[in-house]
């Protein structure tokens, strides 16, 4: 996965000016960002702190991991019910 250009602290400080009254457009112009790119950041991370943020991710990281494990697990066990099968 593609990590990203902008911190967690630069993304919910973008968010926070936007809350303050900021023009989407003008917080999204000098960061070089789309409007959309902004929502996403918007509905992911809207109403978070920086520690919740930085929480987040670390879930999100360990959730990964977890996930390969689990994979790696089926895979195996794919692998050692095939070689039972063949030895029936």
């Amino acid at each position: 996965m593609r990590t990203s250009r902008f911190s967690e602290e630069q993304i919910i400080h973008a968010l926070k000016e936007h809350e303050a009254g900021t023009k989407t457009a003008d917080i999204c112009r000098p960061l070089g960002v789309s409007d959309q790119t902004f929502y996403r950041w918007k509905a992911k991370f809207g109403g978070l702190e920086v520690s919740d943020a930085r929480r987040l991710k670390h879930l999100e990281i360990e959730n990964a991991k977890l996930l390969r494990m689990l994979g790696q697990r089926d895979v195996a066990i794919e692998a050692l019910r095939f070689l039972l099968r063949k030895n029936i």
